[in-house]
């Protein structure tokens, strides 16, 4: 369980720093992050750190892509971790 536990915490916070990373590239006009790799985080466990990072760098907002991407993406995710646990009888 605490590799659980260590691994959304990384995976959070990488998704929170790359939003605020592709927001800089934006504003430099450099080569951008993939919008597939950016909603892959919030599938991957890091949808609370994807909202924390649109919401802090205030980037992607706009884009309905991400406005309900990542809300659907994340609940999904959550969803998976629940049956990954209660699958495999983890207790938290």
């Amino acid at each position: 369980m605490i590799y659980l536990i260590v691994y959304l915490m990384i995976i959070n916070l990488t998704a929170f720093f790359i939003y605020g990373i592709d927001k800089r590239k934006s504003i430099k006009g450099k080569w951008r992050i993939k919008e597939t790799t950016l909603l892959a985080f919030s599938l991957l466990g890091g949808g609370i750190g994807s909202l924390l990072g649109m919401s802090t760098y205030r980037h992607k907002t706009q884009k309905t892509k991400f406005r309900l991407g990542v809300p659907i993406l994340t609940v999904i995710s959550i969803a998976l971790i629940y049956l990954l646990i209660t699958t495999l009888n983890l207790s938290l």
